[in-house]
Parts: structure tokens; C-alpha cells; sequence
């Protein structure tokens, strides 16, 4: 955009800024990124930046904490997920730590459960050791910890019926 006459670089850039904000809340990393994308050059981005920072319309510690409740409620993503997650859209890592501290480990062992029983319904007639690979499997895409699956896939299988599952005698590493 620097064939553009300044003054409309920037109004064109706080344009795309709104626009985008407009949609869902976005970290000063994306805002950045896109405006970097559509051509425009670092001094408008940085004055632009600093501008709807200090009015309060950036706040990467605000879209941190939302991303994490959302993220975590919806999609079942535990706090390791979730913390890489945010440093990928640019929020800082003690931020994004903080703001998936939220999430105890109850909540997190909770969810999980959810999502192996959620997940057990759908496995009718598949054998126990392949179910336990899946459910295994979804977990650790969600980011859960390998000792916290492994207890909540062998507890809630022997809570769905199963004689006994190919974890009982099993350690996780």
C-alpha cells in the first residue's frame, strides 16, 4: 500500500483493522500480520497499533482469557493445547499461561471424561484395544497430558462395562 498517499494508507489500514475486529476480537500479532499482508508499511502499522491499544480495542491478556474459555468449553482443548494455540496468534507466553492457569485440573479431568463418553457412544462394536488407541488418540490431538488420559480412558471404560481394558496393567511413560 505505499503507492498510496498517506494519509488514505492509513485510514485504508485502520479500515481492514476494524473490519477484522469487527468479526471476533484479534491479538495485536494478527493485526499486525494482516496489515503486513496487505502491503502496508511498518510505520503505519506501528502507529496504528499503538492507536487502538491505548483506546483499549487490543488486549491480548482480555483475548487470551476468552480464547481459553471458549476453546477449552467448545472444543474440549486442554491447557497444553490451549497454550500453543495463543503463542501461534502471537500472545505472549506468560499470558497465555496465565490465562490457561485458569482451567484447573479438575475442569481439565472433567472435560476429558466428557469427551471419552462423548466419544465411547459412537464406538459400538469396536473392539476394547482399538477403542483405547482412539480415545488415547483424541486426547492427546486435545493436548491432555498422557498419565491423566490413560486413568481417564481406563476408568470410564470400566464405567461403560468393559471386563477389563488393556490398561489396567499399563504405566504411562
Amino acid at each position: 500500500m505505499s503507492e498510496l498517499p498517506p494519509e488514505e494508507a492509513r485510514r485504508k489500514a485502520k479500515e481492514i483493522c476494524f473490519d477484522l475486529l469487527a468479526a471476533r476480537p484479534r491479538t495485536r500479532e494478527e493485526l499486525r500480520s494482516a496489515l503486513t499482508r496487505k502491503g502496508f508499511d511498518e510505520d503505519v502499522s506501528r502507529d496504528l497499533l499503538r492507536k487502538l491499544d491505548d483506546a483499549g480495542l487490543i488486549d491480548d491478556a482480555a483475548f487470551a482469557e476468552t480464547w481459553v474459555r471458549s476453546r477449552h468449553n467448545n472444543q474440549g482443548l486442554a491447557r497444553r493445547a490451549l497454550v500453543a494455540e495463543l503463542r501461534r496468534k502471537g500472545v505472549d507466553g506468560e499470558v497465555a499461561a496465565e490465562a490457561a492457569g485458569e482451567i484447573d485440573s479438575s475442569a481439565e479431568q472433567e472435560r476429558a471424561r466428557e469427551l471419552v463418553r462423548k466419544k465411547l457412544r459412537t464406538m459400538t462394536g469396536v473392539d476394547e484395544q482399538k477403542a483405547t488407541r482412539r480415545l488415547l488418540g483424541m486426547l492427546a490431538r486435545k493436548g491432555y497430558p498422557q498419565g491423566l488420559a490413560y486413568g481417564v480412558v481406563r476408568d470410564e471404560l470400566r464405567n461403560a462395562g468393559a471386563e477389563s481394558t488393556p490398561l489396567d496393567d499399563a504405566t504411562p511413560d
